[in-house]
């Protein structure tokens, strides 16, 4: 049992609790001095007690006067993260503007896909929509708030395909072939894990053309795409190789500081033609950590360490307090 605890307030969706806040990161968290507590959004939060920390994914106005008025009564509390911060993330431009500006002394390069902004629906009718980017291409809402809408995405074969989109503003980006393989980066504070998922098949550029590789294709149902068409058979992950610890670690605390983020996570693919080249496709705040190995160590890792650097006023190592927690 730990000497000093904290008390963490967490303002969640109940969809977001269900899957974030389970009974097994409670317990751990308790055994080692940290008290998860829910937080009533429809209750001044000033009026529910004191608060070490307060973690939260609610963006309304409402929610934004409740931080505004907790703060100010509450200057040595912390709030995992400041909303304008994650607004940013909001806008798929402004989200991968910070990879841009990745300074890296490594022979491995973080980079974003090549993209053009659509702000006019009209203007995906044009053959000067896409510029030089040629087909396929993957189709994007600007808007990335979470919502049924910002997930509407699409692989565009042909300027048909790309006429057929009635949305704008889209983000149109090139599609890279990687090996049918993404890896999800998940940031906890300091504390980083990389973890390999099935992503977009590959696409022989021979079956550019052919049915059905033609039009377009909303991502839901890219795998039902008949065998032969695309490289669809099943990724055999143990045969891919990860991309080098310390580049993801680079690259993970670089978009923490740029960002001014706590919790998030960034997909990442490695280009089939080149493999040193690593584009960053998107960055997702508070995303699903019970999905990652040994996440209730690695999360109250992170409160300890931000808790104890705020108290203390001192540097602590994360990697540290995380081998730490994993073993403890």
């Amino acid at each position: 049992m730990a000497d000093k605890r904290y008390r963490v307030g967490y303002a969640l969706a109940p969809k977001k609790v269900s899957s974030f806040i389970q009974p097994s990161l409670l317990e751990y968290a308790a055994s080692h001095g940290v008290d998860l507590v829910s937080v009533d959004p429809s209750k001044p939060l000033t009026s529910q007690g004191h608060f070490d920390c307060i973690v939260h994914k609610f963006y309304d106005d409402d929610w934004k006067l409740q931080l505004e008025a907790f703060t100010a009564e509450n200057p040595d509390s912390v709030i995992v993260d400041p909303l304008e911060a994650v607004e940013k993330l909001h806008n798929r431009v402004s989200m991968l503007e910070v990879v841009s500006k990745l300074k890296l002394d490594r022979k491995e390069r973080a980079e974003i896909p090549r993209q053009v902004v659509v702000s006019d629906s009209a203007e995906l009718k044009q053959s000067t929509a896409v510029k030089e980017l040629g087909f396929p291409l993957i189709a994007k809402p600007m808007v990335a708030n979470g919502t049924i809408l910002s997930h509407k995405m699409y692989l565009i074969f042909d300027r048909e395909g790309l006429a057929e989109l009635e949305e704008a503003p889209v983000v149109i980006q090139e599609f890279v072939n990687h090996g049918g393989v993404i890896f999800k980066v998940y940031v906890a504070g300091g504390q980083v894990q990389c973890v390999k998922r099935k992503s977009l098949p590959d696409i022989p550029e021979d079956k550019l053309g052919t049915a059905p590789l033609k039009g377009s294709l909303p991502f839901a149902q890219i795998s039902n795409l008949a065998d032969g068409d695309v490289d669809a058979s099943e990724i055999e992950f143990a045969g891919v190789e990860m991309p080098p610890e310390g580049f993801v670690e680079e690259v993970a605390s670089g978009l923490k500081e740029a960002m001014g983020l706590h919790l998030f996570n960034f997909d990442v693919i490695r280009d089939g033609r080149d493999g040193n080249r690593y584009l960053v496709i998107d960055i997702n705040y508070f995303p699903g950590y019970a999905k990652m190995p040994n996440y209730e160590p690695i999360l109250t890792g992170f409160f300890l360490d931000l808790l104890g650097e705020k108290k203390e006023g001192g540097e602590k190592g994360v990697k540290e307090a995380s081998d730490r927690d994993i073993v403890g």
